[in-house]
């Protein structure tokens, strides 16, 4: 009797993981050999085999080619590159590189921001701190025009030059039928270089220099091309039916 009790649990438990497993679509690994996967952008954006930041001056230097992409902002030239993808709940994957004093950031539906900075050697980090889930903004706010944001729950941030990884889970916001906000956003979970510095944030609105000031089920993801040197490369992503 046990044996079967156990044989339906461990089929239960199967049946289970599999419609878990149901719940994802195939992981996805954008091509850097073109920009074809993104909307069309400013000069800023170039595609490069190789780049090189001093983690102490603004010194760099690049090799033409393919496999990474970056932002060398010189006005006018500063837009931000989007995605064609637009996605709701999704698990995003990327590497980049910063130069010394570097800020960017992914604003996941182009909307809600995972900051990108030279935040090495940083002993309290805020939320304009690398991994820091960005503050939102109003100007007509009284006494501060920001506010919200988290910081990292602790520095992981690498020096300036090296390469680093993003793992982001987000949660799209939730709506009704007639189109009401019933769930706000929430990063379920935030890894920079394999530390967790972020789990279940709500975001009640889109944070500071988001692309768009509504709330919608779906966006595309938005790398921020207007405040420094950024590099990226291996983005992968996984668009999440249902969490």
């Amino acid at each position: 009797m046990k044996i079967a009790i156990i044989g339906l649990f461990c089929m239960g438990l199967f049946c289970s993981l599999e419609s878990a497993a149901q719940k994802k679509a195939a992981p996805h690994a954008v091509s850097l050999d073109n920009l074809s996967e993104f909307e069309p952008t400013t000069s800023n954006w170039k595609l490069v085999k190789s780049v090189s930041f001093s983690p102490t001056t603004d010194e760099k230097s690049f090799e033409p080619g393919t496999g990474i992409v970056l932002a060398l902002p010189v006005k006018p030239d500063t837009g931000h590159l989007f995605t064609k993808m637009q996605h709701g709940d999704i698990e995003l994957e990327f590497d980049f590189a910063v130069a010394s004093k570097s800020n960017s950031g992914v604003y996941l539906q182009g909307r809600y921001e995972a900051q990108i900075f030279d935040s090495w050697g940083v002993k309290k980090p805020d939320f304009y701190d690398c991994g820091g889930i960005y503050q939102r903004w109003d100007e007509g706010r009284t006494p501060k025009k920001g506010f919200e944001g988290t910081p990292p729950a602790q520095n992981a941030c690498k020096a300036a030059g090296e390469w680093q990884h993003f793992r982001i889970v987000f949660q799209a916001p939730r709506f009704d039928r007639n189109g009401k906000k019933t769930v706000n956003a929430k990063f379920l979970k935030v890894e920079l270089n394999g530390v967790l510095v972020h789990e279940n944030i709500e975001v009640t609105g889109p944070t500071r220099s988001a692309a768009f000031e509504d709330e919608r089920a779906s966006g595309p993801l938005m790398f921020q091309g207007d405040h420094g040197p950024v590099a990226l490369r291996n983005i992968r992503y996984t668009l999440l039916k249902e969490m």
